[in-house]
């Protein structure tokens, strides 16, 4: 245990609150230094590009999840006029212009995405008086710095869009500062897919570690660890009409209650980890002890450690190549939206091998 901080007296057993100071908010993107960068970059070879992102409203509808809806375009107007396929000649007569404007209504987390540090906290007894907060990585609180309305009308779509529409803010742990740090450095890659094939598989510490050990692949500290399971391929397939039935009995998936699993984490000091499939870890999880964490690899990762998590990126053409060519690295540059405040982000990872 460190020494206490001004907003907690004790920290949660094994997590990094204080190691990278007492105001951090990147958590083990720290790890991604200079050094980590130029040994991304030496794994660029043929200089070919790898887009890791399922298109945006994917998976398609809400089965997967009724909770997060599909990105809505909608046209902005010009001076009482739809601004789409506008004839500005209708305006200032003799222009040539036509223009089009829109905008998007998005669910942060709805496809392909990186969760932020204030996406997943825990009940916590920080100031060791028997009384658990709710707080997030590095002590940050629920209601303080993580703030969003009580009241159900203030979520959701609002009536009118305007300056005073948003109604939450991450004002610690935003998604904001992972975009100003850039995300960029060593990926790695664990097949699993390979060694698993399409059937649902839980992959604790033992399936894990003999994945590394027969593909021999080398992770080190400020690696992001790149997890191919095959599930955002099937979405894929799927042409947004998902089958939850299916997808839910498919493809492997790590066992968040594995604690040795969980240890190897911490141990490996990995930067941040990101797979194809919708959680990372299994959920539900298997049944724990019965105070406990509904995604205790989230509440690992996210609430312990600072180790963002990503979701839903489609690695399955990287991964054949790498394959193909026995490789396994390459540089990942995967910075999400620069959204102050938002806890999540939709991202396009770039891989360059």
């Amino acid at each position: 245990m460190t020494a206490s901080n001004p907003r907690w007296q004790q920290r949660p057993e094994g997590s990094t609150w204080g190691d990278f100071g007492e105001n951090d908010q990147l958590g083990r993107l720290n790890l991604l230094t200079p050094e980590k960068v130029r040994q991304g970059v030496a794994q660029v070879r043929e200089g070919l590009r790898f887009s890791l992102s399922l298109p945006l409203d994917y998976p398609g509808g809400s089965a997967l999840n009724p909770n997060r809806k599909p990105p809505v375009l909608r046209p902005l107007q010009r001076k009482g006029l739809v601004n789409f396929n506008c004839l500005l000649q209708t305006l200032e007569p003799g222009r040539t212009d036509v223009l089009s404007d829109d905008m998007a209504i998005l669910s942060l987390q709805y496809s392909t995405q990186w969760d932020g540090l204030a996406h997943v906290g825990a009940l916590f007894d920080a100031n060791g008086d028997g009384l658990p907060e709710a707080l997030y990585y590095n002590g940050f609180a629920a209601g303080i710095d993580i703030v969003g309305p009580a009241d159900i009308k203030d979520t959701g779509i609002p009536e009118r869009l305007d300056d005073s529409a948003s109604t939450s803010c991450a004002k610690a742990l935003g998604i904001e500062g992972m975009a100003r740090n850039g995300v960029q450095g060593r990926g790695v890659m664990l097949d699993l897919r390979a060694h698993f094939g399409d059937a649902r598989t839980l992959i604790g510490y033992d399936e894990l570690q003999r994945v590394i050990d027969t593909d021999r692949v080398e992770i080190e500290a400020g690696d992001i660890l790149c997890l191919h399971t095959g599930f955002a391929q099937r979405v894929l397939e799927m042409h947004k009409q998902p089958d939850p039935e299916v997808l839910n009995n498919s493809c492997a998936v790590l066992d968040g209650r594995d604690d040795r699993l969980l240890q190897w984490i911490t141990d490996s000091q990995i930067a941040a980890i990101a797979a194809d499939n919708y959680a990372v870890e299994a959920h539900p999880a298997k049944p724990g002890a019965a105070c406990c964490a509904a995604l205790p690899l989230h509440e690992h990762c996210l609430f312990k450690l600072g180790v963002h998590l990503g979701e839903l990126w489609h690695l399955t053409p990287l991964a054949q190549w790498l394959r193909e060519h026995h490789r396994h690295h390459f540089l990942l540059t995967a910075p999400p939206l620069h959204l102050p405040g938002a806890v999540a982000s939709p991202v396009t990872p770039i891989a360059t091998v």
